[in-house]
């Protein structure tokens, strides 16, 4: 997937652009919806284009929000790109940006700049100064401007619609079997493998790797059964997101345990996959107590780990 980042580095006409635009943070199921309908609009000589923006228009206009994004900017651009689009437009958002006209982003962007012959949206998109934008206007423009327009309904699953502010919502509540099932793939956040204080090996018996991670979003602190990718490997394992209060800790940890493994894995990338929660953290009267508590939750994690089938699309 060719990425153009700016509207400044596109230098080229595209060939019978079919296009989308969005934020799609997360890459969801909604949004693998939208991007399917967009691969399958191509004709043979078609290119299919996502049209998206950075920083999220969210945290340039309401930073008092704190809104925290599921997916990295690199991270979605490699998930949209094993969808299988040709080409990503990412938009430099900014509040200049944000005063453009709806009208004239249809007439200056997709209509001069990206010469967009079909349009495909989900059924709530807005844009434009103030969110003026919306699907209606779309349709009546393409009258105007001759490319053709197709709105993709939203995708609802046991009832609930898909959405990326769902998935903030199931991941801060802890239930992650919910978020991956919206995600169509399990929930996960990678990072680099640092040195801890050496209290698991020492203390408890079970040797952990503490990481630290980029991601705007962890899961709410617990236990949780995971999945963790190292050197192209998938092992069991058990992850701990929390502060370590049984040691008086404060400040915020990501540690996982990985089954069947030995070795210093200090300085390497891993990406852990949360896979359901096993319970929440909490303080124990002494490291024996948590000790065995570890022993417990290690038991279960093999049981969840045996028992789920759920999507981890490891190459992603």
């Amino acid at each position: 997937m060719k990425v153009y980042r700016g509207l400044d580095s596109i230098q080229r006409k595209f060939n019978d652009p079919v296009v989308t635009i969005g934020n799609f943070d997360g890459v969801h199921l909604g949004h693998q919806k939208i991007f399917r309908k967009v691969i399958e609009s191509k004709g043979p000589s078609s290119e299919s284009i996502v049209i998206t923006f950075h920083p999220h228009p969210v945290q340039v206009l309401a930073p008092e929000r704190g809104l925290r994004l599921l997916t990295p900017l690199e991270e979605k651009i490699r998930l949209i790109e094993a969808m299988g689009i040709d080409i990503m437009i990412l938009i430099d958002f900014n509040r200049d940006f944000s005063r453009l006209p709806p009208e004239v982003f249809i007439k200056e962007i997709l209509v001069d700049k990206v010469g967009t012959r079909h349009l495909i949206v989900g059924h709530n998109y807005r844009f434009g100064k103030g969110k003026a934008g919306d699907t209606a206007l779309l349709r009546r423009m393409s009258k105007k401007y001759g490319y053709s327009f197709t709105v993709v309904r939203n995708m609802k699953i046991n009832g609930q619609t898909v959405s990326s502010s769902r998935i903030r919502q199931l991941l801060a509540w802890g239930r992650v079997c919910e978020a991956s099932t919206l995600l169509g793939r399990a929930y996960s956040i990678s990072g680099r493998v640092v040195k801890g204080a050496g209290r698991g090996e020492k203390i408890l018996d079970t040797p952990t790797a503490n990481f630290v991670t980029e991601h705007e979003i962890v899961p709410r602190e617990g236990v949780y059964a995971v999945k963790v990718l190292l050197d192209g490997r998938l092992f069991n394992g058990v992850a701990n997101i929390g502060k370590n209060p049984t040691f008086g800790g404060t400040m915020p940890s990501y540690e996982v345990h990985l089954f069947d493994f030995t070795g210093d894995i200090v300085g390497k990338l891993i990406r852990v996959f949360f896979v359901d929660r096993i319970r929440a953290e909490r303080r124990f009267p002494d490291p024996g107590s948590l000790k065995e508590q570890i022993r417990k939750d290690i038991e279960i994690a093999h049981y969840i780990l045996k028992e789920h089938r759920i999507n981890i699309n490891p190459g992603l």
